[in-house]
């Protein structure tokens, strides 16, 4: 184990319990500096602070991950954390009508770099750090022992794998213990608020499904009756399909992924056939492949009463936001123009560089632009499976919107 003293002055927020520790507040290393470890993390003054994992290869090389000092650093400490982040979630694992959730939530559930979501039978990890690559045999392990899944199958986020150094490489794991992959068996059916959906195997953004988004999506459902829709980003159409639920007159979905506008049609077809939405709403869809940013500028004005945005993470840094707020403008300011009056628009942002007040004042400058008076009715972010945590704002990524649009 290493032993690591911090700069004096530069323990502020690790007091605080904020886990991340670049080298700069780092004043000294002691122990062997190969391969990373487990690590006692010191003040200036040689006081206790936390326990963490150094990684000197890693973007982050100090991941703290207990601040009592009476715990075992090493491995069980690892499967202590998934354990007690899944007991955590034990009332939404017994959840009628959804069999889809986030298992663990990176840093906000102590697990650097760590998503774990519950599809059915299956678990898809997502890995974005060292720690993660390094413990992923034990972490699996563990979820099998807790909820026996069919297969654990763990992949590396491609937005972290160079600053990480990790293979872009997808491994599985059956019965806790690591296995050839195979990519052909069939698709995994889970449920989400009573509606079907499936995701095929090391196909699909992230895990294959966003399990985020699962209460405003069951929000923006209270909105659509009688409501001619615009799914902007529809990706495979969880909106769409609630939108179709709520009673929506039509959906139009606008994605530029053409397979993902495909499964939107056929998780359509699934739901009518098991009487989760009436016959013939494939008939009230039309898809679209396209670029969103420029359809919108497309569309007919006042031909949508309800319009959902949820386009993809823009802003990934501190120093892309400036160029992401004017895209994310940009996006709103145009719906604000084009929807009929009265409209309700539903938007979101997924990027954590962004915080909950720069987005409300992005929303602020293109209500002003689109010479638009907006009403905000409720304000969304993610489900209680995606927890924040105070002393770690960076994971609340996820802002959202419900905005009525009044032109006089």
């Amino acid at each position: 184990m290493h032993t690591i003293t911090i700069k004096a002055g530069r323990e502020k927020l690790l007091l605080k319990h904020h886990p991340w520790v670049f080298s700069g507040a780092i004043d000294r290393v002691d122990g062997n500096r190969g391969e990373g470890d487990f690590a006692k993390v010191l003040s200036a003054d040689g006081d206790f602070i936390a326990y963490g994992y150094y990684d000197e290869k890693s973007h982050i090389v100090l991941h703290l991950l207990s601040w009592d000092e009476g715990t075992q650093a090493d491995e069980s400490l690892v499967r202590s954390l998934v354990r007690k982040s899944v007991l955590r979630r034990a009332r939404l694992l017994g959840e009628k009508g959804t069999t889809a959730l986030r298992l663990i939530h990176g840093e906000a559930d102590f697990l650097p770099g760590i998503a774990a979501d519950c599809y059915g039978r299956e678990i898809r990890i997502i890995a974005s750090s060292r720690f993660a690559d390094r413990f992923l045999p034990q972490i699996a392990a563990e979820l099998d022992a807790l909820l026996h899944p069919a297969i654990i199958e763990s992949s590396v986020d491609k937005a972290y794998a160079s600053s990480e150094g990790l293979p872009d490489r997808i491994r599985t794991f059956r019965d806790g213990k690591e296995t050839a992959g195979d990519l052909s068996r069939p698709s995994v059916r889970f449920i989400e608020d009573g509606i079907l959906y499936e995701a095929a195997p090391g196909k699909g953004q992230k895990s294959g499904f966003y399990c985020d988004q699962r209460d405003n999506r069951r929000i923006v459902e209270e909105y659509a009756e009688g409501r001619t829709v615009l799914d902007l980003f529809s990706y495979t159409g969880p909106f769409t399909l609630h939108a179709l639920r709520g009673g929506a007159l039509s959906v139009d979905a606008v994605d530029s992924s053409e397979s993902a506008l495909r499964h939107l049609l056929y998780q359509i077809h699934i739901n009518e056939d098991e009487g989760v939405i009436a016959k013939g709403s494939r008939d009230r869809v039309t898809i679209t492949d396209a670029d969103c940013f420029e359809h919108i500028r497309t569309v007919e004005s006042g031909k949508y009463d309800l319009m959902i945005l949820d386009p993809p993470k823009l802003a990934r840094t501190k120093g892309s936001l400036d160029n992401a707020m004017k895209a994310y403008k940009d996006l709103n300011r145009v719906a604000m123009t084009k929807i009929r009056n009265g409209g309700i628009i539903a938007t979101f942002s997924c990027s954590a560089a962004m915080t909950r007040e720069s987005f409300r004042m992005m929303l602020s400058w293109a209500a002003a632009d689109a010479h638009a008076e907006v009403q905000l009715l409720r304000t969304l972010s993610a489900g209680e499976d995606h927890p924040v945590r105070l002393s770690f704002p960076e994971s609340e990524y996820l802002k959202g919107a419900i905005l009525r649009i009044i032109r006089s």
